[in-house]
């Protein structure tokens, strides 16, 4: 099937396959205790883990800004969810 949909239904196909690796990567990282030896080796792993994390929430965050009209806010969470809908409070009538 080729039109103009499939290039962004092949985009949104690799964010997910690398949202399931970082997943995946997460549950390793979270069920291994950090051994006194590789600590400094961990350490920089895991820096490097955080720069990627941060781009794919930067990334996320553009990408539902641009086809939504809701807002999108970045959050830390131990489920794999980079960005989260805000729902705006509406005063009571």
């Amino acid at each position: 099937m080729s039109g103009p949909g499939s290039g962004q239904e092949q985009q949104n196909r690799k964010i997910l396959e690398d949202l399931q690796q970082q997943k995946k990567r997460l549950r390793m990282m979270h069920s291994q205790p950090n051994s006194a030896i590789g600590g400094q080796v961990r350490a920089t792993k895991d820096s490097s883990e955080v720069r990627h994390l941060q781009a794919q929430q930067k990334q996320a965050l553009e990408h539902a800004h641009t086809n939504s009209f809701a807002y999108f806010t970045t959050q830390d969470s131990s489920f794999g969810n980079l960005i989260l809908p805000v729902l705006p409070r509406l005063p009571p009538e």
